[in-house]
């Protein structure tokens, strides 16, 4: 089933547990993450961000994503993660995805609204969900850099929330995009109160690389949307170099990507676990 993201959410923060949202960046991707979904009878949210989307346009994942998700028997919704523009976010609606980011965190706080809720007017049109993003989550992905990470203030999200009309938040609490090159520091309490605060469910943005204990403890407090993409990425590409150097003369992108998207699947049917989501499909 091809759907919006609103109703997982909301059915996510109501009852304690999160949707995992995969970063995607081919077909083998897109197979993989559905048909871990299928296995354990989970929703599921197919990400993509700017950077992907120049590699291949957004008519191209949606055609993917929604074909495929006609033939499976949960929920899967196609999602633009971290949309720097008002006009990717554009193109990707009119392109037919089915939950819109506009991250303008990097923004003063006012202007940011003003973007947001620019964002959330075009989407509701279509009755498309918007994600919003307020205080800077750090690190690097894809197009998304930050130099310094800025923790969520949870009165002023709650504001935002409420004067943009997003479905769902952003918010910074210790974690970062890309690989940790040290343990990072969660603010385990700074969720708890957000969850308390904040009128619309949450999400957890630069989990790759973060325990599961920790995941879970941030699903437990709060957080119904947990981001993966570097992890995805790493198992992919290991994949691929481990089956060409154990079968040097293959050619067939065929036999390489058959054991990429199973190391992939098998890697999103960690995460779906370890977030709760199993049986919720």
């Amino acid at each position: 089933m091809f759907v919006t993201t609103k109703t997982m959410l909301n059915n996510a923060r109501e009852n304690g547990y999160a949707i995992g949202a995969f970063n995607v960046e081919n077909a083998e991707m897109v197979w993989a993450v559905i048909a871990a979904a299928e296995e354990l009878k989970a929703p599921v949210i197919l990400q993509t961000t700017s950077g992907t989307l120049k590699y291949l346009p957004p008519l191209y994942f949606a055609g993917m994503a929604s074909r495929a998700s006609e033939a499976a028997r949960v929920p899967v919704a196609l999602h633009l993660d971290h949309g720097p523009s008002f006009e990717l976010a554009e193109q990707c609606l009119k392109d037919g995805y089915s939950s819109i980011m506009f991250d303008g965190s990097a923004r003063p706080f006012e202007e940011n609204i003003e973007l947001t809720k620019k964002v959330c007017m075009l989407a509701g049109e279509k009755g498309i969900p918007v994600e919003g993003e307020i205080g800077i989550i750090g690190g690097k992905e894809d197009d998304t850099t930050a130099e310094r990470s800025k923790k969520t203030d949870p009165a002023q999200a709650a504001d935002f929330a409420r004067r943009t009309g997003v479905s769902s938040l952003a918010i910074a609490v210790g974690t970062a995009h890309g690989f940790y090159q040290s343990e990072p520091i969660i603010d385990l309490a700074l969720i708890d109160e957000a969850r308390k605060t904040i009128p619309v469910p949450l999400v957890l943005h630069g989990a790759s690389g973060l325990s599961d204990d920790i995941v879970r403890k941030a699903v437990e407090l709060g957080m119904s949307k947990v981001n993966f993409a570097t992890e995805l990425r790493d198992v992919y590409t290991k994949a691929v170099r481990f089956n060409l150097s154990e079968n040097p003369d293959v050619y067939d992108p065929k036999k390489y990507g058959e054991a990429a998207r199973a190391a992939v699947k098998g890697l999103v049917m960690h995460k779906i676990k370890v977030c709760g989501s199993g049986g919720r499909g």
